[in-house]
């Protein structure tokens, strides 16, 4: 395209107005400006856009093609406009947040029911992964934000704060009576059991691995599980011992279908929070979920 926009457009609104003393009201320019503005489109397309007379000017037939594309054009962007005046009525937009399954479902959904139910015009998206493949999604951006166990090193990264998780230890009754009728003592369940882990790639995994060297637990038999749905259920059923997170656990410990293997050296709690980077400019809709979460109690 030769020609800038503001000459398709005083040629668009003078082919509108068929008259170029109203096309220079209409555009609150002068009349010579639109008279020059003709001509050098004229000039560049090597054509007559408008045949003059005294009662104004009409298309020629060059003229008429090339109207009826521009009109097409400023149609669209017309209707472009005012989508977009409607979405930021609506408050339409996206949000991409990166989430691990088990603070998915624990966490993060009771958070969304109601941010969906106060902006149901924002569209959310979810990835489920670790939450070190979370770091890098948001670090690459590939996601807006993330809720996340808080990491040790957060370069570039705002870290809201929004619970703290403990991690424990727990089986069924009779796998634990089990165990005591083989003469295993309390405080040597875990190096005697077969111990149920969420898999290498989590970051839970490596934060329970490293309490296990430092604590000089010896694991004799394991399991990699991949979420913590199926840790609870392997655990309630007696398949051995899980490590899970206490408070997704709470009706389990409550009515005993789950209980909990006491230990000589307590796991420290772990933040959790949402993480999004500090140097990028969030969009309104990210701007709102923030907004809602840091006051939205549970």
């Amino acid at each position: 395209m030769n020609q800038n926009l503001s000459s398709y457009r005083i040629f668009y609104t003078v082919a509108n107005a068929g008259n170029i003393s109203k096309a220079a009201k209409e555009l609150y320019i002068s009349q010579p400006a639109i008279s020059k503005s003709i001509q050098k489109l004229e000039e560049s397309l090597e054509c007559k856009l408008f045949s003059r007379s005294s009662r104004g000017v009409a298309l020629t037939d060059e003229g008429a093609l090339l109207y009826s594309h521009v009109k097409e054009a400023f149609e669209t962007l017309t209707q472009g406009e005012e989508q977009l005046k409607r979405s930021i009525e609506l408050g339409v937009g996206h949000i991409r947040i990166g989430v691990s399954s088990t603070l998915c479902k624990f966490m993060l959904l009771p958070y969304l029911k109601e941010f969906i139910r106060r902006n149901p015009h924002i569209s959310i998206s979810i990835s489920c992964q670790s939450t070190n493949e979370t770091l890098k999604l948001l670090d690459n951006n590939k996601i807006d934000i993330g809720l996340i166990g808080k990491p040790a090193v957060m370069k570039n990264i705002e870290f809201d704060y929004l619970d703290n998780i403990e991690d424990i230890f727990v089986a069924n009754k009779e796998y634990l009576d089990n165990l005591k009728k083989r003469g295993v003592a309390t405080d040597e369940i875990l190096e005697n059991s077969t111990l149920m882990l969420l898999d290498k790639n989590n970051m839970t995994r490596k934060y329970i691995d490293d309490y296990l060297q430092n604590n000089q637990i010896e694991v004799a038999e394991s399991i990699d599980i991949s979420n913590m749905d199926l840790l609870i259920d392997f655990a309630k059923i007696g398949v051995g011992v899980a490590c899970v997170i206490r408070n997704f656990v709470k009706e389990e410990l409550e009515e005993g279908s789950l209980i909990e293997v006491p230990l000589g050296f307590p796991i420290h709690e772990r933040e959790v929070g949402f993480a999004y980077k500090s140097n990028t400019k969030s969009s309104k809709s990210l701007e709102a979920f923030i907004d809602f979460y840091r006051n939205y109690e549970l």
